[in-house]
């Protein structure tokens, strides 16, 4: 569907925070060798207040919390505020940080636990400049991640059963469902039908034996694969449409035999009620 232009740039601000987080995860993946655990995406709650966390690393002897800040462009730091080189002022992260890391400290000795913490901002994109930036604050640029991680590597870390209690304590916490979500309002007559492509998001498929093909980026799928990719898409987008074989159909579009839907139906899903009133769960 086409979004509106205050849905569409707070979209491009999630999709380009979440590469941020990708990057960072990438670099942990790469260049950390020393023991520790390592959590992504923490949204805990405390006190009645959700906070989340982009990365916690767990070392034998300390906590390791990371916000994830992917900011293009030059910036300025004056007076503990950050600003655009247009002079537009941005949210610190500092704030942000102060306020999670305090939750994130209560909330492990609520349930018993005590490590030390030591918290830090990550500017990941390597085409971000913090003109003024005082020496003293835990900021870490990406020019300086080798750096880190080679420290991070030289420190003693030994895990015990406190440690591997702590991770899954930290990720039973977890909360699914996010009260910061904010979804556009969409109905399902709103949005383009067809299947997309799984690795460029295009519409541009053609069926080719028993594979689907992208015109635009060639990558090749099997057609059933496909096919169910799409039905998944179709019950997590509208929960309360029956899956048919006559919806399914409407769906994909460029399917065109429904025995091809009913055999992936049959194949994946349970069928309730019968003839005309048969849908699937």
């Amino acid at each position: 569907m086409e979004l509106p232009e205050d849905k569409k740039r707070y979209y491009l601000s999630l999709k380009k925070g979440y590469e941020g987080e990708s990057m960072f995860d990438q670099q942990i993946e790469e260049k950390l060798h020393n023991n520790c655990y390592v959590l992504n995406d923490l949204l805990l709650q405390f006190n009645n207040t959700t906070f989340q966390i982009d990365t916690v690393l767990i070392f034998g002897n300390m906590l390791r919390p990371f916000e994830v800040k992917n900011y293009e462009g030059d910036y300025y730091y004056e007076n503990d505020k950050i600003y655009s080189s247009s002079g537009r002022e941005i949210g610190n992260p500092l704030n942000q940080l102060a306020k999670t890391e305090s939750l994130f400290r209560n909330l492990i000795h609520s349930h018993g636990f005590s490590l030390p913490m030591s918290a830090n901002v990550v500017f990941i994109n390597p085409e971000f400049s913090l003109y003024q930036a005082p020496l003293n604050k835990p900021f870490i640029f990406h020019s300086q991640l080798n750096r880190f991680f080679n420290q991070l590597n030289e420190q003693p870390s030994k895990l015990t059963d406190m440690h591997k209690q702590l991770a899954n304590k930290l990720a039973s916490l977890h909360l699914n469902e996010s009260p910061f979500q904010q979804l556009p309002t969409y109905r399902y007559d709103m949005l383009k039908k067809g299947i997309i492509c799984a690795t460029c998001r295009s519409f541009a498929l053609v069926f080719v034996g028993r594979n689907c093909v992208c015109k635009e980026c060639g990558h090749v799928e099997n057609a059933r694969a496909a096919i169910l990719r799409s039905i998944w898409e179709y019950k997590l987008l509208f929960p309360d449409r029956k899956v048919t074989t006559v919806n399914i159909h409407d769906w994909c579009q460029i399917i065109d035999s429904k025995k091809r839907i009913k055999r992936v139906l049959d194949e994946h899903f349970e069928i309730v009620g019968v003839r005309q009133w048969a849908y699937y769960v």
